[in-house]
């Protein structure tokens, strides 16, 4: 426990010191809700579907908790250019234990750049439909952290270099939002684009998100958290088994 511990608070220290990389991690959310949530504002209200600004945050905070949180993988590449990797790894501890530490301070992280953006989208307007709900909305932060922050760290722990992890991301992250009903409503898509949809993992967190905040959602929220809490434990045990088999 006092490795996860230790992990975890590194985790949140590096975060906490690297100023230029919360303010960089704040641009694309930002950008979508201004352009996008102000630019098809008047089209989507006249299409009857409500207010934009309203549907797009869901989608807006877990995209940032997305980038935040698999790109967490890109420390464990530089850790192991480094040396820190290989001195934790010797280390009489468990990798197990590392694993969990790692994971939960990537996590962690996440879910707090998921609540700066939350914080900045009531600047813009937004409000969540009920505070009694806000709890659930945590809980999917946390857990699309968990799942993606374990899934950056197994890509990252078959890899050795910045440049394969950046191009498997960019052909990763990308679609994964996009494809994740965080821009556009799940009703009335195309038979392809609901197969796709309903296997991506991110549509269940921004269903999810939509649901606690807004009070509009596609699948039911038991659903959204069955899913999202099942995928965190099969991605935890696959980047364990990966994690275990680097070298120190």
């Amino acid at each position: 426990m006092n490795t996860i511990y230790i992990l975890w608070l590194r985790q949140l220290k590096r975060y906490v010191r690297s100023r230029s990389r919360i303010i960089g991690s704040l641009g694309p959310p930002i950008l979508f809700l201004v352009a996008l949530g102000f630019g098809f504002g008047p089209i989507f209200k006249k299409a009857g579907a409500g207010n934009y600004i309203d549907f797009i945050v869901p989608g807006v905070i877990a995209q940032g908790i997305l980038f935040m949180a698999i790109f967490s993988g890109i420390e464990l590449i530089w850790d192991r250019q480094f040396g820190f990797l290989k001195e934790t790894l010797v280390a009489p501890v468990s990798r197990l234990e590392i694993m969990i530490g790692r994971t939960l301070g990537g996590a962690t992280i996440s879910v707090l750049q998921g609540l700066i953006i939350l914080l900045l989208t009531l600047i813009v307007g937004f409000k969540p439909y009920s505070l009694a709900a806000l709890p659930a909305s945590f809980l999917i932060m946390f857990l699309i952290s968990l799942f993606f922050t374990a899934l950056g760290t197994a890509i990252a722990s078959v890899l050795e270099d910045f440049h394969g992890f950046q191009l498997i991301m960019n052909f990763l992250v990308m679609p994964l939002f996009f494809l994740s009903g965080a821009l556009f409503p799940l009703k009335g898509i195309p038979w392809f684009l609901q197969i796709i949809t309903n296997i991506n993992p991110l549509t269940y967190g921004v269903d999810g998100l939509r649901t606690s905040l807004v009070n509009v959602g596609h699948f039911s929220l038991i659903t959204d958290i069955a899913v999202l809490s099942f995928l965190s434990i099969v991605a935890l045990a696959i980047g364990t088994f990966l994690f275990s088999k680097i070298e120190a």
